[in-house]
């Protein structure tokens, strides 16, 4: 089950260029900055909100680590902007589980790692209107 909007995507060539706008233009702060090798990322999450489940909403801004990552191809062809819409579920196996019973393609077979430690799977965009959809379990924090 969806419980909220986990957070908005932003491709970016310049993190600290683009923290600086959001703060500047919105009074956003950057709640948490990380690297992820993996999806060759360097991350930084501003937080809008908080939600009845606990979760929050923010803005995720991407700036690549190499030229091969998926955001750098990314930027390559669609500039800076929006890249993906995530929405928050208690269970991500569960959830892509039961969207792909619909139909629609997730990119990975298995759940990934994703900010915070969060587990993330993506949906394909040509299956969901255009827009790359990531589903997003938060990790429990004690």
């Amino acid at each position: 089950m969806i419980t909220r909007v986990d957070h908005i995507g932003i491709a970016c060539r310049d993190i600290a260029a683009s923290i600086e706008f959001y703060r500047r233009t919105y009074g956003f702060e950057v709640f948490h900055e990380e690297v992820n090798e993996q999806q060759g990322v360097r991350e930084a999450m501003l937080r809008i909100n908080g939600t009845d489940d606990g979760g929050a909403t923010y803005l995720q801004l991407l700036e690549p680590t190499r030229p091969e990552s998926p955001i750098a191809k990314y930027l390559e062809t669609h500039g800076e902007g929006v890249h993906h819409v995530a929405f928050g579920t208690a269970d991500v196996a569960a959830e892509t589980a039961a969207v792909t019973g619909t139909g629609v393609r997730a990119l990975y077979p298995e759940p990934r790692h994703g900010t915070f430690g969060s587990q993330i799977n993506f949906l394909h965009p040509k299956d969901c209107q255009g827009i790359l959809t990531e589903l997003v379990q938060s990790p429990v924090h004690e």
